[in-house]
């Protein structure tokens, strides 16, 4: 049942039996890869190089009791990719970003135009880069559920009612420990559960997915210039 786990072991002793298992794993790095990072890895690129190490740190640092391999490699080469791209982000300050991706000034509250020409300007910059290495970071963490940053143009909440149900939502989750658990397991949001207990339209969960999982990412996370965008949830917590 665990013919990989045992092979890990064993490579972790043995150097020709690394080689061998990486050549074996190359198409599950390169896949694990390409999913954190949001593009096409190849082993011509750095990510490469990171990920291939990272799965030679995670062979060293496995054990049984750890649960399966694979599980514990995936999660040790994303971790090691999101760290490359936070270091890369400060050294890149080209990184880009199109400020619109928080959306039109439509709909929108004094407090939210104020807070949303700060990002651009900060986004704009070239002395600042924090908020450019935040976005890099959270762009690789919500990858893991199949969407980019960007893609929050499209689902962000726009309405006073809309934004006041998906701060209920992401509160529920963040003060649910066992729904967070499962969100970051099954990388799905349990809607039914959510909609039953946080009692939030259904459909208002099923648009505004992508919101409310990268809300709730950021929100546990270390993203103090994103997590400043969505005051008004930090309001409902």
């Amino acid at each position: 049942m665990r013919d990989i786990d045992e092979k890990v072991v064993l490579a972790a002793k043995d150097k020709d039996k690394l080689n061998e298992l990486i050549k074996e794993y190359e198409s599950f790095i390169i896949k694990i890869a390409s999913k954190a990072t949001g593009k096409y890895i190849t082993r011509s690129t750095d990510e490469w190089s990171v990920s291939l190490s990272a799965f030679s740190q995670a062979v060293s640092d496995y054990s049984f009791e750890k649960g399966s391999f694979l599980s514990f490699a995936e999660l040790v080469i994303k971790r090691r990719l999101i760290d490359y791209i936070r270091i890369e982000s400060r050294h890149n300050v080209e990184t880009p970003v199109n400020p619109h991706i928080f959306g039109s000034e439509s709909d929108e509250d004094e407090n939210d135009t104020a807070i949303k020409r700060e990002v651009i300007s900060k986004v704009s910059g070239s002395e600042d880069n924090s908020l450019k290495y935040e976005i890099e970071a959270a762009n690789a963490q919500f990858s893991v559920y199949g969407f980019s940053f960007f893609d929050l143009t499209e689902c962000s909440p726009k309405a006073s009612k809309t934004k006041s149900a998906c701060a209920k939502a992401v509160v529920y989750i963040l003060n649910t420990p066992i729904i967070f658990e499962q969100l970051r397991s099954s990388k799905m949001l349990p809607i039914k559960i959510i909609e039953k207990n946080a009692k939030v339209p259904r459909k208002i969960l099923e648009h505004h997915r992508k919101y409310i999982i990268a809300a709730v990412e950021i929100m546990s996370g270390n993203y103090p210039y994103l997590a400043e965008y969505m005051r008004f949830i930090r309001e409902e917590l």
